[in-house]
């Protein structure tokens, strides 16, 4: 079993897709918006994995303690690529692209960090 998708709240789906469509288009993402008030987002030519939507409950949309949603990049480029498009389109860092070091991970763990406007954090990362 694996996971669908991933859906992370928005105040505005509509003038949130200028930051995912930057953020995500630099791991070549796109978005699709399969019914009203949705935004999905995934890899070219795979699944969407990545919604973007109010929350149900009609409650303002607020980033969760300890949640964080990571993706996977192809390149140290890329990794740099994606943080810099996050934060010119309106995210703020939360860790800029370099090596981590993790007890117990073998090779090299390559990421950034960083916020949409509404809080969420997310990673870019990759095992080299």
């Amino acid at each position: 079993m694996s996971i669908g998708y991933v859906t992370i709240g928005a105040h505005d789906v509509t003038a949130a897709q200028p930051f995912f469509d930057a953020t995500l288009g630099a791991l070549g993402w796109r978005r699709s918006n399969p019914m009203e008030g949705w935004a999905f987002y995934g890899p070219e030519g795979g699944e969407a994995v990545l919604g973007v939507c109010r929350p149900y409950d009609g409650e303002p949309p607020r980033a969760g303690n300890g949640i964080m949603v990571a993706f996977r990049g192809q390149s140290k480029e890329q990794v740099q690529a994606v943080h810099a498009a996050a934060l010119a389109a309106g995210g703020s860092d939360e860790g800029a692209p370099g090596y981590r070091s993790a007890d117990g991970l073998e090779g090299g763990f390559y990421a950034a960090y960083f916020r949409d406007p509404v809080g969420n954090k997310f990673c870019v990362f990759l095992m080299d």
